[in-house]
């Protein structure tokens, strides 16, 4: 895994998302993860959309379904996944501006609570299916993260996450110049590795499924957001306000928007999308009826 040279902590999670609320939204809409392209063609607005969908169809969603997004941001994705399929969805952030926003434009069948997933106070196996669209980056302890992840799954229930990945083969220059920062600026306390997802999964006791490295579907997405960044420096005085003032910690992940780009251009960094499922018994074996 790659780790800053500082570890961020949870507060500093919660306040590097409460400090660029209005920069997220309005540089690249409530949706605050990638999008997908297939065609290249898409709109951004499309190509978040068609990520949250690609997320429904991974977890294999059901009418009635109980779902969990571990860091659902302003609950985007889980107001589409509750409309669109009949589910209800608890999504837990750390910041409260995020729920505030949410809140403003309530959803059926959707419930967002400020609470540390480490610490979520849900009782076992309470979930179908639960997912986190990169925000398992945030974590410090991501075997606590799985841990927590597999006891609230029901037997048979899946995990689907989108998680922004160490690259395979990264040098020196590219750890120095390029990761290590993008942690630091992006408040990862690590960027771990397609291996390091699936060793700690493993040993939470989830089964692995499936692994789509989508980094040329999803790569996009950063200069489309380096684009509406500038072109907002010089039209909206409020965007213009926390890049140039503001709270330097927060204002420097708007501005290493570049260094995201040539991390992915250059293989520095991936982007994955993971399903496990929770085994019906210990063993992996389903329960017989006595």
């Amino acid at each position: 895994m790659i780790e800053p040279d500082v570890q961020p902590t949870t507060a500093s999670v919660a306040l590097h998302y409460d400090q660029l609320d209005l920069a997220y939204r309005r540089i690249w809409g409530t949706h605050i993860h990638h999008g997908y392209w297939q065609t290249g063609r898409e709109t951004a607005a499309a190509a978040t959309d068609a990520l949250s969908d690609l997320v429904a169809e991974r977890l294999m969603i059901r009418p009635g379904d109980a779902l969990c997004d571990i860091g659902c941001g302003y609950g985007a994705t889980a107001a589409r996944f509750a409309a669109g399929h009949s589910v209800t969805v608890t999504g837990f952030t750390l910041s409260a501006a995020q729920q505030r926003v949410a809140g403003e434009r309530p959803a059926p069948g959707v419930a967002i609570v400020v609470r540390d997933w480490l610490d979520n106070a849900l009782p076992d196996a309470c979930f179908d299916g639960a997912y986190a669209i990169e925000s398992s980056e945030h974590f410090a302890d991501k075997a606590a993260f799985f841990n927590e992840a597999s006891r609230v799954l029901r037997p048979g229930g899946r995990l689907v996450i989108c998680a922004w990945l160490e690259g395979d083969r990264v040098r020196p220059w590219q750890v120095r110049h390029l990761l290590k920062p993008i942690c630091s600026e992006g408040r990862l306390p690590s960027l771990a590795s397609r291996a390091d997802y699936q060793s700690l999964a493993a040993r939470s006791g989830l089964a692995f499924e499936s692994f789509e490295d989508l980094t040329r579907n999803v790569r996009k997405t950063w200069r489309l957001c380096l684009q509406r960044l500038l072109t907002s420096l010089t039209t909206d005085p409020d965007v213009r306000s926390l890049a140039l003032g503001g709270a330097k910690g927060s204002r420097s992940f708007m501005l290493s928007l570049p260094r995201l780009i040539v991390a992915m251009r250059t293989g520095a960094m991936g982007y994955g999308l993971f399903v496990w499922s929770k085994p019906l018994a210990p063993s992996g074996i389903p329960r017989l009826a006595v």
